[in-house]
């Protein structure tokens, strides 16, 4: 095996080639010795983007025709532009794992020989899956990511006691910016498309290479451009509007495809509805889903950002592969049936269906709004007999204002257990997992066969809205009636 100092030129020339489709990439003998390919680029790409307030660029300073995801990479590609089907290697902001991920990176890592990470500042490990950790295993897990961030000194590590569930936790300290590019060892690491970010989920050897080099290999995505009209009625939120999405497109309509949103609509979506959509774009085959930066992008990371970041705007001619319109005025509160996201009812239609477990957190509805909106619905009311309802607020911060708000008590005095973040029930780890023949209403993002437990069990994905007025009247219920 051999360093980077031993790729000579004539093979990063082929390497360069390679990437943009021109020839075949050398062939390496060793396994590992891919990762070392990757050093033949380590150089400037230039000055840090912008100083907060945003700098937006306008479509003048690129050439037309690009989205917002390809105006990123080629910023960060230090192209003047790419093009849908392109190979780039572009440099990152932060690569991210968690409990389960980061160990398989970590002895990735250390097999292909690396002795230091690019940029200690610019690495988050979350220990949220399995944590408080819940067997040896985990425990095993755990250990090797906390030795791992010791010695590396990696200053985004969080323990239990300081960690939240990783894709709520990230934006809430800041560590995802406009502009960025992000890549996370979590499939659900596309949330951060929320704050116009370009942000993906990538395997675990991806993730021990990006620590190694703050490099990372992409394909230029095409788009589907997603035009929201009008406003969300009451007790409609983020969460319906992904999953009338899917139910439209299918969990394969946006294949390797960036979802980007757009239209008037936007501006009346809050934040956490945005994060909500974003995090679930993988869930119709999204490379990634991100949002325009706007007023409420700036509000919610002042004081949270404190570094240059760039906003970046769609051409007015940027090319899309197809549109999807909806009119968000008309949506209903949906529910994704088993066992896939994109069996979608409206929630009329399965009124009455019987269930044994309510979950509300999650990476994907464990924000304080979607606590508040529960605790409105559960407030003076009581879970049903024969009824489990967990609630798992996101991160630490939150449990915190949940508590400061009152929130906490009133799950508690309905019947509810809460708990301290974690994944849990999401990946069927614990805090939640089903035996066999039972079925959940939960707001997480998932809900194939075995997800949250028992082969034989059923997982409905909901909003927090229909979730808690599920575990009130102990079937699937719908929150306009309750």
């Amino acid at each position: 095996m051999f360093g980077p100092d031993q790729v000579g030129k004539e093979e990063r020339d082929q390497i360069t080639k390679a990437h943009i489709g021109k020839t075949e990439m050398p062939q390496r003998d060793h396994p590992t010795e891919k990762f070392f390919i990757l050093y033949h680029v380590l150089h400037s790409f230039g000055k840090p983007c912008g100083k907060i307030p945003l700098t937006n660029r306008k479509e003048e300073i690129y050439p037309m025709g690009m989205t917002m995801t390809q105006k990123i990479l080629a910023k960060h590609a230090g192209l003047d532009k790419v093009e849908p089907g392109q190979l780039i290697e572009a440099r990152l902001d932060l690569v991210l794992g968690n409990d389960i991920t980061a160990p398989v990176a970590i002895t990735e890592f250390e097999k292909a020989g690396f002795t230091q990470v690019f940029d200690r500042d610019k690495i988050a490990i979350v220990l949220d899956h399995s944590t408080p950790c819940k067997d040896i295993k985990s425990a095993e897990l755990c250990k090797q990511a906390r030795e791992f961030a010791r010695k590396h000194q990696i200053t985004n590590f969080f323990d239990v006691g300081e960690m939240g569930v990783e894709h709520a936790l990230l934006p809430e300290k800041g560590l995802c910016a406009p502009g960025e590019v992000i890549i996370g060892a979590d499939s659900h690491t596309c949330t951060y498309g929320a704050l116009g970010a370009f942000s993906t989920g990538v395997g675990s050897t991806d993730m021990a290479a990006g620590m190694a080099t703050g490099l990372g290999w992409f394909r230029v995505p095409d788009a589907i451009k997603v035009t929201l009209r009008g406003k969300l009625q009451p007790h409609v939120s983020g969460k319906d509007v992904i999953l009338h999405l899917i139910g439209k497109i299918g969990v394969d309509g946006a294949l390797y495809q960036s979802l980007e949103f757009a239209g008037e609509g936007v501006a009346s979506l809050t934040m956490d509805d945005r994060f909500t959509i974003a995090n679930m774009a993988i869930e119709a085959g999204g490379k990634n889903g991100i949002f325009p930066v706007d007023e409420k992008t700036m509000e919610y990371i002042n004081g949270r950002v404190n570094r240059p970041c760039e906003a970046f705007q769609a051409d007015g001619d940027a090319p899309y592969a197809s549109e999807v319109v909806i009119d968000l005025d008309q949506l209903e509160p949906t529910v994704a049936m088993p066992h896939l996201p994109e069996n979608t009812k409206v929630v009329s239609e399965v009124e009455g269906l019987e269930i044994d477990q309510v979950v509300i957190g999650s990476c994907t509805n464990g924000r304080i709004q979607d606590l508040r909106i529960a605790a409105q619905i559960l407030k003076g009311k009581k879970v049903a007999p024969g009824v489990r309802c967990v609630v798992i607020p996101a991160t630490q911060e939150i449990m915190l204002q949940a508590m400061r708000e009152g929130l906490v008590e009133i799950f508690i005095e309905a019947g509810a257990a809460v708990s301290t973040p974690t994944c849990g029930p999401c990946l069927g780890g614990h805090m939640g997992v089903m035996a066999a023949g039972e079925r959940a209403i939960s707001t997480t993002n998932r809900n194939f066969v075995g997800r949250m437990g028992h082969v034989t069990s059923e997982v409905i994905l909901a909003s927090p809205a229909v979730a808690a007025a599920s575990a009130i009247a102990g079937h699937v219920a719908d929150p306009r009636k309750i």
